[in-house]
């Protein structure tokens, strides 16, 4: 009887470097998902939502309305008001609140350049947000 050695195979050595194919293709997956949604993302509409919390804020978000009507008349929270006074009306509302908004109602048959002068209006009195309110459209 020969007692002799048992010789081990010797496997392959361990891999120690690491596969970044994986990782790559995801990048590039989530790369090409990013340059579809974002022309998408940038023509949203904007929504500031209410934050869902057990309490609820005692400041209020101030809102200021501008009506429009066809007569071509202005109209500001339900007032009639004359140009020089919603300036300083707006003004005065800017100083006491600077994130209160504008929304402004014109009515469909108000000209543009009316309307770009009520916003240059509150733009001048101060006021940064202007939110245009307009009726949903019927399917």
């Amino acid at each position: 009887m020969a007692f002799g050695r048992l010789e081990r195979t010797r496997g392959d050595p361990p891999i120690s470097e690491i596969n970044v194919t994986p990782l790559v293709d995801v990048m590039l997956v989530l790369v090409v998902i990013l340059i579809i949604t974002a022309p998408l993302l940038a023509s949203s509409i904007r929504l500031d939502l209410p934050k869902a919390e057990g309490t609820q804020s005692t400041d209020a978000p101030r809102f200021v309305t501008v009506v429009l009507n066809p007569a071509g008349q202005v109209f500001l929270d339900d007032q009639p008001v004359a140009p020089a006074q919603l300036a300083e009306r707006l003004t005065a509302e800017a100083k006491r609140n600077p994130d209160v908004e504008l929304q402004l109602r014109a009515d469909a048959k108000v000209p543009y350049g009316r309307v770009v002068e009520v916003m240059g209006l509150a733009h001048q009195s101060g006021l940064t947000r202007i939110g245009f309110v307009a009726e949903p459209a019927k399917n």
